[in-house]
């Protein structure tokens, strides 16, 4: 049991979050390019999981559980460390993290009433949490090189991100709830024929 919990896969998913710490901290106090090393060890270490996942064959339940759990936690420290510091807009920090409460209390409700159902991350989810990454990458960029008579493209790019990352938010939480209900209407046994097609 212990080998299929201390998968190298698994080891740098708790890498990762070991890492969450230590970049709240680095935000908190300004220090962006030690919180810009740190994202990029954390991207590092997610594309290095998932790889060695596949290739040594080593994915496991706790892994599939874990792995989006990191990110989220990182995304969601990241927003809210950079909105108190002046770096993102509350309004947009609210936005995301409330789609993200959505999401773990609805799969709680589930959970608690139906038991376990497979809800897989959309096409939209993904490009939401694809763009907030970008979005976190661009702002720390922009905070590390300020006063450096850096170009108005970060600046312009920072604002563009923030608008789609809104709009992806918005849009992907509402298609989230209608996949969920449309789901929960449907016998598991038809859910079971849906997947296999």
């Amino acid at each position: 049991m212990a080998n299929r919990i201390l998968t190298v896969p698994n080891q740098l998913t708790f890498l990762r979050l070991g890492f969450l710490p230590f970049f709240i901290i680095f935000v908190l106090y300004r220090h962006y390019s030690w919180a810009l090393a740190i994202l990029l060890l954390a991207a590092l270490t997610d594309f290095m999981d998932g790889t060695l996942a596949r290739t040594l064959q080593q994915k496991t339940a706790l892994g599939a559980y874990l792995d989006p759990i990191a990110d989220k936690l990182l995304l969601s420290s990241s927003f809210v460390a950079l909105a108190l510091t002046g770096q993102i807009r509350w309004w947009l920090t609210i936005l995301v993290l409330g789609r993200d409460v959505l999401i773990l209390i609805t799969a709680a409700v589930i959970l608690a009433t139906v038991g376990y159902r497979p809800f897989p991350p959309s096409i939209y989810g993904k490009i939401t949490t694809t763009l907030e990454i970008f979005l976190v990458f661009v702002v720390l960029m922009i905070a590390v090189i300020n006063g450096e008579g850096y170009s108005h493209t970060f600046e312009t790019l920072r604002k563009l991100l923030g608008y789609l990352v809104a709009g992806f938010t918005i849009f992907s939480g509402f298609h989230y709830s209608v996949v969920v209900a449309r789901s929960l209407s449907q016998p598991p046994a038809d859910q079971i024929k849906q997947q296999t097609k």
